[in-house]
């Protein structure tokens, strides 16, 4: 049916209504003729803009290495592995190690561990280090005998210059700069992260060696931090120069080293010790 025949008697509402729809559709599209045309497209270009620019900053190369971590204390696969307790003959469980007076290591090893025969004398790895990350886990006697520097006392050299020491802690009195996890006679730790006597107990190191110049200036001075049993315990402290017991102390040229570790006439016990090459 013609529109006009649909509006008959109602001529003047019909043109109404064909006004208010024309100036409505007139005003929409004067809306739509005011944005201007390019705006989509600058949008567009905005967003390609951007990714453009982040992109610069997307690094895909060098890609790290993949490491598979080692579980409940085992070594990752890329660290070497210095004593696991796999083997118990002397000559086979401390291969990695010597003693620092020569020959092979005297320490006892069994049951997985090896453990400080006193008066032997300090054991080295056969290997030399520089930067590192070094895991071990230690135990002082459950037998507790002697109190302060007398108990549970062994030492963990790196470069066979910086001591973190090892001692039992545990509710033992002695001066703070030498207590377990102290960098020895340097730093002393943020906290006592000490486990009672006869406990298992673990050191996670990272560990940055010293640089020299060419004439023996030091460049940068060694750096460490300590984890005690999974707490920090020294951050990122700076190592003032091989330890002393008294005096201060002064670096003096060197290049890598073993890690050496201390017979301070205490049966102190090692066992899982790995170390990655940083």
């Amino acid at each position: 049916m013609p529109i006009s025949s649909r509006t008959t008697g109602a001529p003047g509402a019909f043109l109404v209504f064909r006004c208010l729809f024309v100036s409505r559709c007139f005003v929409l599209s004067g809306l739509i003729a005011a944005v201007p045309a390019s705006t989509a497209e600058n949008n567009v270009n905005n967003i390609k803009d951007f990714t453009e620019r982040a992109n610069v900053t997307n690094l895909w190369q060098p890609e790290p290495p993949i490491v598979t971590p080692g579980l409940d204390g085992r070594a990752p696969s890329d660290a070497i592995v210095l004593f696991d307790g796999s083997k118990t003959a002397p000559d086979d469980g401390l291969l990695e190690w010597e003693s620092v007076s020569g020959g092979p290591a005297k320490w006892q090893v069994a049951d997985g561990v090896m453990t400080v025969v006193p008066q032997t004398g300090d054991i080295r790895t056969k290997r030399e280090f520089s930067d590192i990350q070094l895991h071990l886990e230690w135990r002082s006697p459950r037998d507790v005998q002697g109190e302060g520097q007398s108990r549970g006392n062994s030492g963990v050299f790196l470069m066979e210059r910086y001591e973190v020491q090892v001692l039992d802690s545990f509710d033992n009195l002695t001066y703070a700069n030498g207590q377990a996890a102290s960098v020895y006679k340097q730093h002393i730790p943020l906290v006592n992260a000490s486990l009672g006597p006869g406990a298992w107990q673990t050191y996670d190191i990272f560990f940055t060696a010293p640089r020299f110049g060419d004439t023996g200036r030091v460049i940068q001075s060694a750096s460490i931090s300590v984890l005690h049993n999974g707490v920090l315990v020294q951050n990122h402290v700076t190592i003032q120069g091989p330890t002393t017991y008294i005096g201060a102390p002064s670096y003096v040229p060197h290049d890598a080293a073993p890690i050496r570790l201390q017979d301070h006439n205490n049966p102190v016990s090692f066992r899982n010790i790995w170390v990655r090459v940083l």
